[in-house]
């Protein structure tokens, strides 16, 4: 069976809070999830999300650090608009903005599912390895949520919050 999901832990693990994604993809890698999606650590490789996006998932998740002012470690579950036409569309290399990545999948004639954002609110992005303890308290919830989503059987049931 073709995935038709796509988990896609993203940050930069040398700035502290915003490693968030790609240990939450970590964990998520040795958890139970279903046939029907695929657990992907991207870290900043925007170019690389970009051209995974092509293969028109039904549904990608991007596990990822926010900042939308509450309290360090508070989870989200975000719908981006995902159609606006970003000023640059061309993905960095080395960098995650996704805005462009998901301008750069467009422009190579891909067709955006529903995306997500299961987002985790930071504490310090400052240079740095290692997550603050709020923002890891929220690691495995945030993978019990994701499971959750994984194992809705129909999309119109996965609940979102803007």
């Amino acid at each position: 069976m073709n995935p038709r999901i796509l988990v896609a832990g993203v940050g930069n693990i040398f700035l502290g809070d915003d490693g968030f994604g790609v240990e939450v993809a970590r964990r998520l890698a040795r958890a139970p999830i279903p046939d029907h999606a695929i657990v992907q650590d991207y870290g900043i490789r925007g170019v690389h999300l970009a051209y995974q996006l092509l293969d028109e998932f039904e549904l990608v998740v991007i596990v990822d650090a926010v900042s939308r002012g509450g309290a360090p470690g508070t989870l989200y579950v975000i719908e981006p608009e995902i159609d606006g036409r970003a000023d640059q569309s061309i993905a960095d290399a080395h960098d995650m903005v996704l805005e462009y990545v998901f301008a750069q999948a467009r422009t190579l004639g891909g067709k955006l599912g529903r995306v997500l954002i299961v987002g985790c609110e930071v504490e310090d992005a400052s240079e740095r390895i290692g997550l603050s303890r709020s923002v890891e308290g929220a690691v495995k919830k945030a993978v019990r949520v994701i499971v959750e989503l994984l194992g809705q059987s129909r999309e119109s049931e996965i609940r979102k919050e803007a």
